[in-house]
C-alpha cells in the first residue's frame, strides 16, 4: 500500500495555476528551448500550454519565460532567471511535502 501526493498551487480565488504538469512542461522548455516542443511532447496544444503559462505568470506577477517569435532564425522560449528560481523553490517545496507525507503515512500505517 502506498499514497500519491499531488501539489497544486491555487490563486487567492482558489483557482489552480500551477501543478506537476505545468512544472514538467516548464522544465521541458528549459531543456528544449521551445514551449511548442514541450507542449507537443506532453500531447498538449501549444495554445493551451501558452494560456496556462500566461495564467501562471499573471498570478505570480512576473514572467517565467522569455518568448521570441519565429522568423528566419526561428522562435523559442527560455526560462527567465526569476522563473528558474521559482521552479527550484516549487521543486524543493514539493519534495518536502512528499517527504513529510511519507513519514506521516509510515506513522499511521506501519508495515505489518
Amino acid at each position: 500500500m502506498r499514497t500519491h501526493l499531488r501539489i497544486t498551487l491555487l490563486d487567492d480565488d482558489g483557482n489552480k495555476f500551477l501543478g506537476e504538469g505545468p512544472y514538467r512542461r516548464l522544465r521541458l522548455v528549459e531543456k528544449t528551448g521551445s514551449l511548442r516542443s514541450a507542449a507537443a511532447s506532453m500531447e498538449m496544444a501549444y495554445t493551451k500550454a501558452l494560456k496556462m503559462l500566461k495564467r501562471a505568470e499573471e498570478v505570480l506577477g512576473f514572467p517565467l519565460t522569455h518568448r521570441t517569435t519565429g522568423g528566419t532564425s526561428g522562435g523559442g522560449s527560455h526560462l527567465t532567471e526569476q522563473g528558474k528560481e521559482w521552479l527550484e523553490k516549487y521543486e524543493k517545496y514539493r519534495n518536502a511535502c512528499i517527504s513529510a507525507e511519507q513519514k506521516l503515512f509510515d506513522e499511521f500505517f506501519p508495515q505489518q
